[in-house]
């Protein structure tokens, strides 16, 4: 059997709301929101008693999606938000642009902070980290044409 795809990437935030508004900004669009919770969620997971706000966001395309998940019960217990670039595990979302200064202004008016500079490789990408709401860290890559 061959891997099909790729269908999600999750983030555990704490304000749901803000994250929704963030990534519509960027040009996700909400697919739905639910809520996750039974003994089946914690056996899938390893939490038993789970409780979580979910809103699933799509990109443009519809070939990728990003899960945004707000846990009710129990506490969230750690905070990895934010690591620095050279932590290990989850490092960050890349998200291609057509306009990086324009992607990058509208998102300053929802609280995104530039992590580095605006850099461009060879002729090919204007790339650049940014954090976004809770200290997430985002990627932004513009293709040169």
């Amino acid at each position: 059997m061959a891997l099909k795809r790729m269908d999600n990437v999750g983030i555990v935030v704490e304000d749901l709301g803000m994250a929704i508004d963030f990534f519509r900004e960027l040009g996700l669009d909400l697919e739905g929101r639910a809520m996750i919770e039974g003994e089946w969620a914690g056996r899938i997971t390893g939490v038993p008693g789970q409780r979580v706000e979910i809103a699933m966001m799509r990109t443009p395309d519809g070939h990728s999606r990003l899960e945004l998940s707000r846990f009710l019960a129990p506490p969230v217990i750690a905070d990895h938000r934010n690591a620095p670039v050279n932590a290990l595990g989850y490092l960050r979302v890349m998200f291609a642009v057509d306009d990086l200064d324009e992607t990058l202004e509208r998102l300053y008016k929802h609280g995104a902070q530039l992590v580095g500079d605006v850099v461009q490789y060879q002729q090919s990408y204007r790339l650049c980290y940014i954090r976004g709401p809770e200290g997430i860290l985002i990627g932004l890559a513009q293709e040169l044409r």
